[in-house]
């Protein structure tokens, strides 16, 4: 029986697809570049890129957060100050948030049932200030963002760390549940426990099999009962 729940925050909870567009646009025009469709959606894929490397430990947060900003303006053949821009993306990006349709009563409903916690591979500083403009730890028992845990999804010593801080954790009774395949998915195959995988645009699976697949937050509840 399922007692603990690993949650995502990102295009899990909170639309992290909405939150990016606007903070990448209001970022990149402070550097004089107009954020066209194509802009964005080139930022996007660069930036899927970079954190993929990242949970692959090819590069370091560090890195991620200046270099996908270097290579979005080497793309663009524009001259600036990376490390400049992303500090003004990240303080953009910390403003604000925008639930999933229904992810907030979904986790009113959550909470009264089982112990929740949430495992994040987001930058701290920005995922505590769309934490508190949300209003989402009051959902939680405690708060698990990679950068405060040393440790970066999809690694094994990252859900060690995680299981070591939460008290009568019982790997059984455990869930990841979460949008990413190569973080949320293959982090919860790796630490030992079920997966979930909120895939709301029914993409293929590859190489990484989930035990369940929902399309959003609000499904989970029902799949639940029946597990």
């Amino acid at each position: 029986m399922i007692e603990i729940l690993l949650l995502d925050l990102d295009d899990t909870i909170l639309d992290f697809h909405k939150a990016e567009r606007i903070a990448v646009a209001k970022t990149i025009r402070a550097f004089g570049v107009e954020p066209t469709e194509e802009i964005l959606a080139l930022y996007h894929r660069i930036n899927k890129a970079h954190w993929e490397m990242l949970e692959r430990g090819e590069l370091t947060r560090a890195e991620v957060l200046v270099n996908r900003f270097a290579a979005l303006f080497q793309e663009l053949g524009v001259e600036t100050d990376a490390s400049a821009c992303a500090r003004d993306y990240e303080h953009n990006l910390s403003i604000g948030h925008y639930f999933l349709p229904g992810a907030e009563e979904t986790l009113e409903a959550l909470q009264k049932k089982y112990r929740l916690f949430l495992v994040s591979n987001g930058t701290a500083s920005v995922q505590k200030g769309r934490m508190t403009s949300a209003n989402l730890y009051r959902f939680f028992e405690q708060v698990f963002v990679s950068e405060e845990i040393g440790y970066n999804k999809p690694s094994k010593e990252y859900f060690d760390a995680c299981f070591a801080r939460i008290p009568d954790f019982d790997p059984g009774k455990a869930v990841i549940v979460g949008d990413s395949l190569t973080s949320d998915i293959l982090g919860g195959k790796n630490a030992g426990i079920a997966t979930v995988w909120v895939n709301p645009e029914h993409l293929s699976c590859g190489d990484i099999h989930p035990d369940y697949e929902i399309e959003a937050l609000s499904q989970l509840e029902a799949l639940l009962e029946v597990l």
